[in-house]
């Protein structure tokens, strides 16, 4: 068996670009593929993701294609499904351009088109392109199609199933009768021999992987779930399982936007990818999640095809794909290139009948996962009150209940704070008339009998000024040198009743 590049026939120009892509032998596919293309046969190859369909025809293709003249082009035409598939191959094809000097050009949707049409009057040896923006081009005149030698379809299987057939048979038309067409697939299927092979001259057939087959290095796992629980299930699995280079899958653009939003609220690095992202916003999220920046990429089947994203640890799959051959493309995102990895499934009562097709097609039962932090109980309540709160956000009887109920709690938090306000106040009063001491001056004073010459005399205490007054002669007591004390109260001492008394006193004791 072949195990070495230089064996399948490739030229030293072409070796030194599998040198500097780091490739050291040859896969499967590209064993059997590579020496078919440089013979100039058709042919058919379906091989499981992962397993380098990109080299396996680009260079072949590249080590004997020549080279246009300024202003027209391309000799070679790369159709494929999404936008980040066909830069990809823009990538590899540079590569190797390095050795070869061919001029590349990826045309996809998504960005303007006066750039790529401006580079496409340059003229451009090798096309890349989605077939949506091949037509846009076309329709304007800006890409003749005639000088096409070599036409590629890649995942020919998925164009068909994204409706892009009609589209593909205008493209088809506007090439050359007269041409080497390969068509590389994860499978070979009677709609494709149907649809595709007939376009093809006696295609030779590669077969590496046959319909259903999964990776081997990749564990799968289901986890029964209600839709309503699992939002709080994808959270459970990314606390114990680990939240690294992880991909989640959901059906929808708008389910692939809701469970980013909830992950981001929870505190994790997550993007989101779908065909609603503009190209920009989709590069960005690949690059981030290459370099790490992006712990989690939330996807549709946007992403299930092609995309070579090296070491992601596990495949969620929030929702279940209806066509089971997306299954099978999805959980090859991890247990890549001979690394492990493992795929979980969420599975909701309305999606079972989808887990018998995949189970069918793969041809084994997939297992349940337990989860020791994840309680159905406790989700499916968490659930209830959140269905609770939307519904009431959303009724306008009951949105008017709770916004009337919230100004009533207004209205009493409002009162209880004067309340507590006033209690305080009266506090504070009472508090500094009983920390004043007998003898103390206090704050007000008497200014008409401040400004007496004579001092009054000394006014005995409470408990002594009875008897003191029954004993009297009429005449006070005088003192000696009355005390400081009683100097400060004759003069300040206003509380009730002693300004008057002390009154009194003076008019008697003349």
């Amino acid at each position: 068996m072949t195990t070495s590049f230089h064996e399948l026939g490739l030229s030293e120009k072409t070796l030194a670009a599998v040198e500097r892509l780091g490739y050291e032998e040859p896969t499967p596919v590209q064993q059997q593929a590579i020496p078919l293309v440089l013979e100039g046969r058709d042919i058919i190859a379906a091989a499981k993701t992962g397993t380098g369909k990109t080299a396996a025809f680009s260079l072949p293709t590249m080590d004997r294609l020549g080279r246009i003249q300024r202003g027209q082009g391309p000799l070679m035409l790369v159709v494929s499904p999404t936008r980040e598939l066909a830069d990809q191959i823009g990538e590899v094809c540079r590569a190797i351009a390095t050795s070869t000097h061919h001029r590349i050009l990826t045309v996809v949707g998504g960005l303007s088109l006066d750039p790529q049409i401006k580079q496409l009057k340059h003229g451009v040896d090798i096309l890349i392109a989605t077939p949506g923006r091949l037509i846009d081009l076309m329709e304007r005149d800006a890409v003749r199609l005639s000088n096409v030698e070599v036409l590629v379809l890649d995942e020919a299987d998925r164009m068909l199933d994204m409706g892009f057939w009609p589209q593909m048979k205008k493209i088809i038309a506007a090439c050359p009768s007269k041409r080497q067409t390969l068509l590389f697939s994860a499978t070979i299927d009677d709609q494709i021999t149907k649809s595709v092979g007939s376009l093809l001259h006696d295609p030779a057939y590669v077969e590496i992987a046959h319909r259903g087959e999964t990776a081997d290095t990749v564990d799968q796992f289901v986890i029964p779930a209600t839709q309503t629980t699992k939002a709080d299930l994808l959270k459970a699995v990314l606390e114990e399982k680990g939240s690294n280079r992880v991909i989640v899958f959901a059906r929808t653009r708008s389910r692939a936007d809701s469970c980013t939003r909830r992950l981001r609220r929870a505190g994790y690095a997550v993007e989101a990818i779908h065909s609603d992202r503009s190209q920009a916003q989709r590069k960005r999220a690949l690059e981030n999640f290459a370099k790490g920046k992006t712990n989690v990429l939330v996807a549709t089947d946007v992403l299930a095809r092609g995309i070579d994203v090296t070491e992601v640890d596990y495949v969620i799959n929030y929702d279940l794909p209806n066509q089971p051959e997306d299954y099978v493309h999805r959980i090859g995102r991890t247990g890549r290139a001979g690394e492990t990895g493992f795929a979980v499934s969420f599975v909701s009562p309305e999606q079972k009948p989808w887990l018998k097709d995949i189970e069918k097609l793969t041809k084994q039962t997939i297992p349940e996962m337990e989860l020791e932090s994840f309680d159905l109980e406790e989700a499916e309540a968490a659930a209830a009150a959140r269905a609770t709160r939307a519904a009431g956000k959303q009724d306008p009887e009951l949105a008017a209940a709770a916004a009337e109920y919230a100004k009533t709690q207004q209205r009493k938090a409002a009162r209880t704070a004067a309340d507590s306000a006033a209690e305080a106040s009266r506090s504070g009063k009472g508090s500094r008339k009983k920390s004043r001491t007998p003898n103390q001056a206090p704050v007000k004073t008497n200014n008409r009998v401040a400004k007496s010459p004579k001092a009054k005399p000394a006014q005995p205490k409470p408990s002594q000024s009875k008897p003191a007054q029954k004993k009297s002669t009429g005449r006070p007591q005088q003192a000696s040198k009355p005390s400081q004390a009683s100097q400060r109260k004759s003069g300040s001492d206003m509380r009730p009743g002693r300004a008057h008394r002390a009154a009194v006193a003076k008019r008697r004791s003349r």
